[in-house]
This record gives structure tokens, sequence and C-alpha cells, in this order.
């Protein structure tokens, strides 16, 4: 039987492992859990995303290589909203039995290449049987202490910036599922469904963040999320976890280039705001930091709004013109 038909039933839960141990670091992996020495000036910052089959990823969509790509990316760029560096991570599957173990050793392929562009290793995991086929990572990061970014930073008169432009990984996704007739160049094709299936965490825009602000940010207010469940969430979460509202100016929104021509005004607003898994990040900060910061970011960055003290959180075409509300159950809701 040749490598390409192997299953999991083939090999067995230790000749699986065996395979896997391929991708990890030596000296790591094989006892009952990993031991990491922290820096005395660190705090540990851990997130946890699960992917599942049909839900995140199928293989109409997504090759095995992405789909690790994405579940590490998912982590990671949870990290970078928190202001903390990677460690490592931690892989859990869950597998039927007539799983391949090509497509496995893809996903892992696709785990290096992300951990290679961005940093960290795996430092162990679990497997299982399942019914359904789960990707579940747990990534564990550092930051310094008074470093660490949260949600609930937001003031009223802070402006709202966003990283890069929203609304492409779901142009890539309609490009995969065929859902619009495909009525652009090849190049901007390519573009979108690489923003889909290889997200980017935006370490580099923390990083330039961190160079404006003092050592302790305490002392300098920045709220910040990630922006993988949608833009508007983004907003929404960080709103509510800061006790603000926010406008957002239509005319703002990061929209890429191409995409209103392609599928009409209406749908790329809701595809902007909606459409999730951009990977971006999503910052509330002062005026002058947000203008010093956009200087340093790549096209497609966009300050997008103000911070309010109105609890409203409102789409606006003019600060004057009344605004639509912002919803958290117009995105992807799991339940």
């Amino acid at each position: 039987m040749g490598d390409a038909c192997l299953t999991v039933s083939d090999l067995g839960e230790l000749g699986l492992l065996d395979r896997l141990f391929r991708f990890c670091p030596g000296g790591w992996v094989g006892d009952d859990a990993a031991v990491l020495s922290m820096a005395a000036d660190r705090q540990l910052v851990v997130t946890t995303d699960v992917l599942v089959d049909g839900v995140h990823f199928s293989d109409r969509t997504t090759a095995p290589t992405d789909v690790g790509w994405r579940a590490v990316a998912a982590n990671l760029s949870d990290l970078a909203a928190m202001g903390a560096e990677p460690l490592g991570i931690t892989v859990g599957l869950s597998l039927p039995p007539t799983t391949r173990v090509a497509w496995i050793e893809g996903v892992y392929a696709g785990i290096g290449q992300c951990l290679n562009a961005y940093g960290g290793q795996i430092l162990g995991g679990d497997l299982c049987r399942s019914p359904t086929v789960t990707v579940a990572i747990t990534a564990l990061g550092q930051v310094q202490p008074g470093q660490a970014l949260y949600r609930s930073r937001a003031e009223p008169g802070q402006v709202i910036l966003a990283t890069g432009v929203h609304g492409a990984s779901r142009a890539g996704l309609a490009l995969l599922l065929e859902e619009v007739a495909p009525a652009i160049g090849a190049e901007q094709q390519v573009t979108w469904i690489q923003a889909h299936c290889r997200p980017k965490p935006r370490f580099d825009a923390v990083a330039q963040l961190r160079q404006l602000l003092p050592d302790n940010c305490d002392s300098t207010p920045v709220a910040a999320m990630d922006s993988s469940d949608g833009l508007a969430n983004a907003v929404l979460q960080i709103c509510q976890a800061s006790g603000v509202g926010a406008q957002l100016v239509r005319s703002h929104l990061p929209i890429p280039p191409g995409l209103i021509d392609w599928v009409g005004p209406e749908r790329a607003v809701e595809w902007a705001l909606y459409g999730g898994e951009d990977f971006e990040l999503v910052l509330c900060l002062a005026p002058a930091l947000a203008t010093a910061l956009l200087r340093q970011l790549e096209p497609g960055a966009a300050i997008i709004g103000t911070v309010t003290p109105s609890p409203d959180i409102l789409l606006v075409d003019t600060a004057a013109a009344p605004g639509s509300p912002l919803s958290l159950q117009a995105g992807f809701q799991h339940f």
C-alpha cells in the first residue's frame, strides 16, 4: 500500500505519532507535558482556537497545508492582538480512522510553515478518535509586564484604526465556492484567495506600534482586538469591554481595491464589516498616535472612525448624519 493511501487506522495511534514527531523539535516532545522557562520580566499569554471540518475548512476550499497554516495563524493573530510574541503551540487532532495520513502530514507541514514565518515551535498535543476532523491549537506567548494590549482600553476621543483591508478573505472564499462569477483579473483572484487561505498575523503592526509607545502601555491607553470574526465584531467587542460607543464612517472602511466594482457597494460593505477571517488588528488610540502609526503601515490600513461616549455603535455616512447600528448577529455565529 502506497503512502498516499495510508489511513490513520492503517498506522494506529503510535505509528501516526512516530510520523508526526518529525515535525516537532527534538527534546521538546515525548513526555507527558512540555516544560518551558519564562524570564522573570515576562508574562505568559495563552489562547486556544478550534477548527472543525465543514465549519472552518473543507476539501473544496482549503488544501491540507492551508488548514495547518490557518489553524496556527488564528492563534498567533490573537497573540498579536495582545501585544505578545509567540513561544510555541500544542496541537490537538480529532480524526476519523479513515483520515488519510498524507492529509495529516500536509496539515503539519502548513503548521510548520506558519511557525517558521512568525516564530514558535510545536510543544506537544494529543490525538483522539472522532467522527469529524477537528484541529485544536493552543498557543503560548510572552509579553513584558505593562505592555499587554487589551480590549477594555478604548476611551472617548480616540480614533479607530484597522491595520489592513477587510473583505478580502470573504472575497477569496466566494471565489473558491464559485458564489460569484470570477469577472476579475487573475492577479486579483490570487490575492483574495491567498488572503483567505494564508492569513498573516500582524506582528509587524504590533512592532511598529511598540516603537511609538512608552515602555508602559498603561500610561497611553490603546485598545486592541484581532478581526478574525469580522471588523464590526471587533469594534463591538472593544466597545462593550470598554463601556463606550463608536462611529464608523462608511467611506473610510478599508475595502480591498476592486471589490466594489466586482460585487457592488452594498455587498462590499457587508463583506468588509461582517465577512470575517481577515486577521487584521483593530486599534483604538489617540489621534496623533494613530496618524503616526498609519504612516508606517502598508497601504490598506485606515482610520475608520471614532470612539464616542454614547453607547451607540453606528455606521454613518458623515459625522453629522444619523447612522445604522452595527450588529453582532449579522456576522458568523456558531450558535
